[in-house]
């Protein structure tokens, strides 16, 4: 492959357009004004347009800065042999899922990990209630996102019937020590509760219901929750109140806006855990090897997928 200087640094940009262009798809509900033409302009004036667009442009430079220091925590994480578990609580469609994406996108999975857990089995509905967290727990060097944890006890399987008032009250007086114990083995506890509002809730949940790429994401668990919204708010506050300790402390993030609450977390975050950047050594690329004995075999055409695009 013989290519110029020109030619490599015109390469080197596209992968970088590339790989922005991976961020803009996850931002596409947020930019779908911008993407159907017309839409914008019935409901907004030329001044107001281009604030929003403005305010976009801001998020984004904010959020690859703030990446790139994830970058430099994860790597300081494995380099010093840290442990992280952070936790992700809060309503259906209160943006855990969203801020847990731009956390991970730029992230090595070997060292930053989601743990998201589906509904018990029967055999593990008969195991202490930590069990099937405990096996999702880091090692050293590693950081583990739960979206949603073992706080379901104390909000959807509360509210919905799930558990007895048994083992509710159990929970309460077992997750402090059991997350106690989690810190005092070195492992870092960091739990975050998403606030939305009512309307905001109902609104999101609209947008879902009219989107098909987003009807899966409805459930018949979450339109009862809709139903319930005054149960689960209650919920919350005594899950709150019971389980804010010291030692893993509860932080609340404003999720109304979604970008903002995505910066202000992920902001947080990193002030949590006491990282200094780990200097990575000069890389160098060493050259191909060439061997006059070898052939490249011809590939078969049948085995290529169809160039429809």
């Amino acid at each position: 492959m013989n290519l110029n200087h020109l030619q490599i640094m015109q390469r080197i940009n596209d992968d970088l357009l590339d790989s922005h262009d991976e961020e803009f798809e996850l931002e596409l509900e947020d930019q779908f004004y911008d993407l159907v033409p017309g839409m914008a302009s019935a409901t907004e004036s030329p001044q107001e347009a281009l604030t929003r667009k403005e305010g976009r442009r801001q998020y984004f430079r904010e959020l690859f800065r703030l990446q790139i220091e994830l970058v430099k925590l994860q790597d300081w994480v494995a380099h010093t042999g840290h442990k992280v578990v952070i936790l992700f609580e809060g309503r259906d469609a209160a943006g855990k899922g969203g801020v847990i994406k731009r956390i991970t996108q730029r992230l090595n999975p070997r060292i930053c990990r989601v743990a998201a857990l589906p509904a018990p089995n029967e055999r593990e509905r008969t195991q202490w209630y930590f069990q099937r967290y405990v096996s999702h727990l880091p090692a050293a060097g590693e950081m583990v996102l739960f979206d949603r944890s073992w706080y379901n006890r104390a909000g959807v399987e509360r509210v919905m019937g799930f558990c007895d008032e048994h083992e509710y009250e159990e929970f309460f007086r077992t997750v402090p020590d059991f997350e106690r114990m989690l810190v005092r083995s070195g492992i870092q506890v960091i739990k975050y509760w998403f606030s939305i509002s009512d309307d905001e809730q109902y609104l999101r949940f609209m947008g879902r219901i009219h989107d098909p790429l987003k009807q899966w994401k409805l459930s018949p668990m979450d339109l009862e929750s809709r139903r319930r919204w005054e149960q689960y708010t209650k919920a919350k506050e005594v899950m709150l109140e019971r389980t804010h300790i010291s030692e893993a402390p509860w932080w609340v993030v404003e999720a109304v806006d979604k970008k903002k609450a995505r910066l202000n977390c992920i902001h947080h975050l990193l002030t949590q855990i006491p990282y200094t950047e780990v200097k990575r050594p000069s890389i160098q690329l060493p050259p191909r090897e060439h061997h006059e004995d070898y052939v490249r075999r011809p590939v078969s055409k049948e085995m290529f997928v169809p160039e429809i695009y």
